[in-house]
């Protein structure tokens, strides 16, 4: 409270201070603003020079706004000596020559004029003023505004002196207040804990039996509830009564509604009520409770009160709901089983059967009812056609019987039949027909048995001789794939021995059709002797170029070839081949370009590598039509050189492709079909290239162009051909 009062105090006298220091710079604004607005009226005028003073004072009390004199200020018009010929008020407190020696004083902001603004002079020793000066254009002299600080802060201090009052009776007021409220709530406390101990003591009865109390406005729809109560739906308690809307969300839908209990109650004047119902739990579970309470009419005429408890009866409801879920339970389990059950009591009369047994006997309804007897019930349904008791080797209980039994339409049924504690007994049968038909088949199965096992001995025997016979057929693959082997080293072998017995005298023939052909021992006579000694050297240089691809062939496939790995420069092998085919690539105005990472070194065969690319390169050529491109390129990969052939030409069928790099396989059509040649170029490029651990690629569009990739390691791992096997004999 002491603060409060405190605080209000320092607030108000911050705002106070404010209004002071926000005070005189009002003051001078507004005299600024009244003797501008002097002067400006007065610079105009035209004064006569008889009664100057009079007309003076008559044009100051014209042009004078309203309020230009409030708050003490005064108002002087001087002429051009400085002797004061008008003023306003007319009756001023202060001397106005007193006033204009003063200024004169000040003689520098008197000079100024308006320049000068509000300044500030002694008016005597004890007070000072506030003055400013404008000068006026005409034979006046200035108009002078003066307000002494008395009157700058006037009105500001009768605001300080009424808040001062305001405060101090508000302040007292509030204290009064105070000791007023401490000793009334002194009693309250009292009478709280007084209040708060019976209350206490009724609520921990009201827990400990678990019920709340109610008290329903009827008229007001509004409803008190005890702590306890709060307790049992698992809230917080709170004081204030709970709105009829609130109450009746709470209850459970299908037991009624709050609504209809209270018209009801107030329409028919009912004076009790007895009535089981769920609430919602604050965890969301349902709770039972029953609600007893009596009608009461208030005594101030306010209404009807509806008072009493509601107990939880939610375990006992529980209870209850268990036995009647079990007995529906059980009720279920025995009619969904698969067996008839039938339940006698100790006097012989049903107590009760599932729908199996009244479908299987054929019972009509009337005959199934409740204590119907025995006797009554077989009558009434269908007697078996067979019934055999079944004898166990376990010792039977006392009162109980196993049997089976055949109906009129097959089935059959095994029976068992168990005596109860109160006398009476209970028979299961359960159908066996599907066991029977089972054991006719096993029966069936057995006798079929017997003679699939004789038709597998049969079958034993015959495997047996056909796996003699694959074992003699395995030995004999063995000695032809041998032969095979032999037969096709032999093959190569002879193609390496005849091809150095066919290039003998073809260098012959070809070194003397170039004598001939160029006449070096003199004409030869007809130009037709000069045609066929080119025929014979092509043919012999083609026929040559056929045998050293055989020769490369049979020596890889022989295994006699051995690369020779040194240290090769890429740069260099390509300059080579390049110059090779170039002649080539130009006859047939073909554009040949290299694209070649500078720097290159490799290891492998020299004369392999050449190989190679000449095969690859000479392909490109023979396939690439006139005015074609070429480009060669090659990079650096990753462990590896990289050369790629890529030419203009006309390409090669995808199904043509798998079959590429095997000897002598040609793809044929219309290009081809104009080019001679033995088909092992790309196998020869191929097997040199595996020899060195690389590995080949074609890529081909027809009508577009080929890339071949050959890809070859740094430091190649030489794939040994196998050694050629001694030939016996």
């Amino acid at each position: 409270m002491f603060t409060f009062i405190l605080a209000v105090g320092l607030a108000r006298s911050i705002d106070l201070t404010s209004d002071y220091l926000a005070t005189r710079g009002t003051a001078e604004d507004q005299m600024s603003l009244v003797a501008m607005s002097l002067s400006a009226k007065l610079s105009n005028l035209d004064l006569p020079e008889e009664n100057r003073a009079a007309a003076a004072q008559t044009a100051l009390a014209d042009a004078l706004p309203p309020l230009g004199t409030s708050n003490q200020r005064q108002i002087f018009v001087t002429d051009g000596s400085g002797e004061i010929i008008a003023r306003a008020p007319l009756s001023a407190p202060l001397s106005g020559a007193a006033i204009i020696d003063s200024i004169t004083r000040t003689r520098p902001l008197a000079l100024l004029g308006a320049a000068a603004g509000v300044f500030e002079f002694p008016l005597s020793e004890e007070e000072r003023a506030l003055a400013t000066v404008h000068h006026l254009d005409n034979e006046l002299g200035s108009v002078v505004v003066v307000q002494p600080f008395s009157g700058v802060w006037a009105d500001w201090e009768s605001e300080l002196s009424l808040t001062s009052v305001i405060f101090v009776g508000t302040a007292f007021v509030i204290l009064l207040l105070g000791y007023a409220f401490y000793w009334q709530a002194a009693r309250s406390r009292e009478a709280d804990d007084v209040y708060g101990e019976a209350m206490q003591r009724f609520d921990t009865a009201l827990k400990r039996g678990r019920c709340g109390l109610w008290d329903w406005d009827l008229a007001r729809g509004r409803v008190f509830w005890s702590a306890s109560m709060f307790e049992l739906l698992g809230q917080e308690p709170r004081d204030e009564v709970i709105g009829f809307g609130e109450l009746n969300d709470l209850v459970h839908p299908a037991d009624g509604n709050l609504y209809d209990l209270a018209d009801a109650l107030l329409s028919t004047g009912e004076p009790t009520v007895d009535r089981v119902f769920r609430m919602r739990h604050a965890n969301g579970d349902w709770i039972w409770l029953r609600a007893r309470a009596e009608r009461v009419e208030s005594g101030d005429g306010s209404g009807a009160h509806l008072i009493g408890i509601a107990v939880d009866i939610t375990e006992q409801q529980r209870l209850a709901e268990r036995s009647a879920t079990a007995d529906l339970r059980l009720r279920d389990a025995i009619e969904t089983i698969s067996e008839a059950f039938v339940l006698w009591d100790s006097t012989n009369r049903l107590v009760m059967c599932n729908s199996k047994y009244q479908q299987l006997h054929e019972l009509p309804e009337t005959s199934i009812q409740t204590g119907t007897a025995y006797s009554d019930v077989i009558a009434a349904g269908r007697q078996p056609i067979v019934r055999t008791q079944i004898k166990t080797d376990a010792r039977p209980e006392e009162g109980a019987r196993t049997f089976e039994a055949q109906l009129e339409d097959g089935r059959w049924l095994q029976i068992n039949e168990r005596r109860t504690k109160d006398g009476g007994f209970v028979s299961v049968g359960t159908d066996i027909t599907a066991l029977k038909r089972h054991e006719e088949r096993l029966m069936d199965s057995e006798r079929r048995l017997m003679a699939t096992v004789a038709d597998l001995r049969q079958s034993r025997q015959k495997l047996e001789a056909q796996a003699q016979q694959l074992v003699e057929l395995a030995e004999k693959y063995a000695e032809e794939k041998t032969r095979a082997e032999e037969a096709n080293r032999t093959k190569s072998e002879f193609l390496a021995n005849i091809s150095h017995e066919l290039r003998t005298p073809l260098n012959a023939i070809i070194g003397f059709s170039e004598i001939m052909e160029s006449g070096m021992f003199g004409d030869l006579g007809s130009e037709k002797y000069g045609e066929y000694c080119q025929d014979i050297r092509e043919s012999g240089q083609h026929l040559l170029g056929v045998i050293n691809d055989i020769l490369d062939m049979s020596k890889i496939e022989a295994g006699r070839l051995e690369l020779d790995i040194e240290e090769i420069n890429i740069d260099s092998i390509i300059a080579d081949v390049v110059r090779i085919i170039r002649i080539q690539a130009e006859a047939r105005s073909i554009a040949l370009k290299s694209d070649i990472a500078t720097g290159l070194v490799l290891k492998a065969d020299r004369r392999a590598a050449k190989q190679i690319l000449l095969n690859l390169l000479s392909n490109a050529v023979k396939f690439t039509p006139e005015g074609g491109r070429i480009t060669v390129r090659v990079r650096a990969v990753r462990s590896g050189i990289n050369f790629s052939i890529e030419d203009t030409g006309i390409g090669i069928p995808k199904t043509a492709l798998k079959k590429l790099g095997r000897p002598f396989e040609q793809v044929q059509n219309q290009m081809t079909k104009n080019h001679k040649g033995s088909g092992l170029g790309l196998a020869i490029a191929r097997s040199l290239t595996e020899l060195h651990g690389g590995a080949m690629k074609i890529r081909s569009t027809e009508n577009v162009g080929t890339i071949v990739s050959v890809r070859l390691p740094l430091a190649p791992a030489v794939v040994e051909a196998e050694p050629e096997p001694a030939i016996a004999g």
